[in-house]
């Protein structure tokens, strides 16, 4: 057991968010917490990582135990650049790396004076560079280079100052830093909330590999069916655990309820046929006997109660108002060109929606899909070129900070009212109800309001009229996994035209029918879902059968491809050398685990401790038959890269 709350609770301004809540984690363990907004979540976390005192209850953690958290805030104004930031997870290599040099310098002394080092400085000589080599002290910087690689960062962003950042990249700073810090417990609360869809793939390869316990809270569905073995819910002021993957949760909870629920209707039925049974046989002599036992039957069962219902969450209500019908193109943009200072983010694009379009933007961040989002909503003045709105076309735009616009000082209930028309005010408060706002709730100032009350606030806001063009910007961020399940269902039903922007890729498989690919100024268009893209672009990365000679007996005249061949191939070329050097870059990371794993095997206090010895072996196997699978890869991806250069090289040398 590397951790354990033990009937802990927490209670915040009066109100009990949770008690009796008892949580083990073990090695291996991939916990999804899963509950609805305010249930608590964010909360437990912080009482795991030890940030925060439960109200009863306890935490255990055994000696030496790490644990690591991904903090949501960190202090912009920290006077350090990006590299030096995500360098301090490190420090404490830093620092043997120091001790081990002093002692070094000193053997080195005692050398030139011709005296030998005594043994116990040898000893501590051998114990410091050992504890280096094994917390990955000479390939750090390599280290350090792939993490920031992986989230987005460009190798000149590492002199930047965190000054200069967005929050969505400080929160890529705390990540990279905690990803270093290897902690046995990785505490991660909304991991993939301001990550493109690269920086989530690559994450999700990093935690593949992550030999510690990880708990995440997270409404990205497919994150946690992927990297999920137990399922911890918070709901009703209690945790109830789930043993298998996320989608083994969903069918052992619903099979749950649907036992209970028939239990109560068969308890129900039994009661109702023994009280018919009284009330026909009372007043008769013949049955009291009978009577009375089924009186005493009805006590016990009075007693005994109705079985319980597991809790269940309370889920929004989301229709979305039927849309009046645009013409057939619904948006164009002609020759549009955009730039911040100096950096261009489009020149001369052309772009067009049609009526009925779903259609997912998709790239790394800072490509411009919010920007085109931004054009396309009417929310930005252009440099150059044309937009057009349709026929009949009435546009809304969910932003991606959406939240920060809301009004901290009014109520939820007037905050809808600034959107509202006078016709609409008798509604607000049932609109407000499908939004999980009842009662006193519409008195709520926003300023009081959770993040995801804010997201279901917004949505309410958005979706108080008729609108046949939503062009939305990551609406998922901020809600729970049962409102994503909502707003997905609502999206696929709507009969207007949709452009949109999500990390969410279980919303984009099933909601969009067209994948816009943005990269460097440019847009690539897929027909289909996000699955289908990737498909298409793992296509692309087969080698191309060579075109045959264009004229029959002229084979040894090499053929010239066409010059749109010839940019796919040199795409595919260069997609391959970026594979093989990613690999060739893993390999060298795993021959240096490996031989750390041997340094640290030869330290007398691991190989005399027969349990350490046996856990390091299994170790260095995992890591060699990792590297065994890079080597085949390797040889496959070289293959590939051989394949698409060969055109090349006899095309560029003719």
């Amino acid at each position: 057991m590397l951790l354990r709350a033990e009937n802990v609770a927490r209670q915040v301004a009066g109100r009990t968010l949770f008690e009796g809540v008892t949580l083990d984690v073990r090695a291996g363990d991939r916990i999804g917490l899963v509950g609805a907004n305010g249930s608590g979540k964010s909360t437990l976390l912080r009482l795991l990582a030890g940030d925060e005192a439960p109200d009863a209850g306890r935490l255990l953690l055994p000696r030496g135990t790490r644990v690591g958290r991904l903090r949501q805030e960190i202090d912009p104004e920290a006077p350090r650049s990006i590299g030096e930031e995500v360098a301090t997870a490190l420090a404490h290599l830093d620092e043997l790396e120091r001790d081990y040099h002093a002692i070094e310098a000193e053997i080195e002394t005692l050398g030139r004076a011709g005296q030998d080092p005594t043994e116990a400085l040898a000893h501590r000589w051998d114990e410091l560079r050992a504890r280096f080599a094994a917390g990955g002290g000479f390939e750090r910087e390599s280290r350090v280079a792939r993490v920031l690689a992986g989230l987005g960062f460009a190798q000149e962003d590492r002199a930047r100052p965190l000054a200069t950042l967005s929050g969505g990249w400080r929160m890529r700073v705390e990540l990279a830093k905690l990803l270093l810090s290897e902690p046995d417990v990785l505490l991660l609360d909304e991991p993939t909330n301001h990550l493109d869809l690269p920086a989530i793939e690559w994450l999700e390869t990093f935690l593949d590999g992550y030999g510690g316990a990880v708990v995440a809270v997270s409404h990205d569905r497919t994150f946690l069916r992927r990297h999920v073995n137990r399922i911890a819910e918070l709901v009703g002021g209690g945790l109830t655990l789930y043993t298998g993957a996320y989608d083994q949760y969903l069918a052992e909870r619903a099979g749950r309820i649907e036992s209970a629920e028939a239990l109560q209707r068969e308890q129900a039925q039994k009661r109702a046929e023994v009280e018919r049974f009284v009330d026909r046989f009372r007043a008769k002599a013949s049955k009291a006997r009978q009577v009375q036992s089924r009186v005493k039957m009805l006590e016990r069962m009075e007693r005994a109660g109705s079985p319980a219902l597991p809790p269940r969450t309370k889920r929004m209500r989301l229709q979305i108002p039927e849309p009046a019908r645009a013409g057939e193109v619904v948006l164009s943009l002609e020759g549009i060109a955009q730039r911040y200072g100096e950096r261009v983010i489009y020149d001369h694009l052309d772009f067009e929606v049609r009526r009925g379009d779903r259609v997912a933007l998709v790239g790394p961040n800072g490509a411009g899909k919010s920007t085109l989002l931004r054009i396309a909503a009417g929310r930005i003045a252009l440099e150059r070129g044309v937009r057009r709105l349709g026929h009949n076309v009435r546009a809304v735009f969910y932003a991606q900070h959406q939240l920060e616009a809301l009004d901290p000082e009014r109520t939820v209930l007037a905050e809808l009212e600034r959107d509202a028309s006078l016709a609409d005010i008798p509604r607000l408060r049932d609109h407000l109800g499908s939004f999980l706002f009842s009662g006193d709730d519409v008195q709520k100032k926003v300023s009081v309001l959770s993040g995801g009350e804010k997201a279901r606030l917004a949505l309410a806001k958005l979706f108080l009229r008729p609108a046949n063009f939503l062009v939305l910007d990551e609406p998922t961020n901020h809600l729970d996994v049962g409102a994503c399940e909502v707003l997905e269902d609502a999206l696929r039903s709507y009969a207007g035209t949709l452009l949109f922007v999500t990390h969410d890729r279980t919303l984009v498989n099933a909601v969009a029918g067209r994948v816009v690919e943005v990269r460097s100024g440019k847009l690539r268009d897929f027909h289909g879902n996000y699955d289908d893209y990737l498909r298409r672009l793992a296509e692309e990365q087969q080698p191309q059968n060579p075109l045959p000679n264009a004229v029959a007996g002229a084979a040894a005249a090499p053929v010239r491809e066409s010059h749109q061949l010839s940019r796919e191939r040199r795409r595919a070329a260069e997609r391959a050398a970026k594979q093989l050097a990613r690999i060739e870059a893993e390999i060298t990371l795993r021959e240096q685990a490996i031989e750390a794993l041997r340094w640290r095997g030869g330290d007398p206090a691991v190989y005399r401790d027969g349990e350490q010895m046996r856990a390091l072996e299994a170790e260095r196997a995992a890591e060699q038959a990792a590297l065994d699978a890079l080597y085949r890869e390797w040889t496959v991806q070289a293959e590939h890269a051989e394949a698409f250069a060969e055109p090349m090289t006899a095309r560029d040398g003719a």
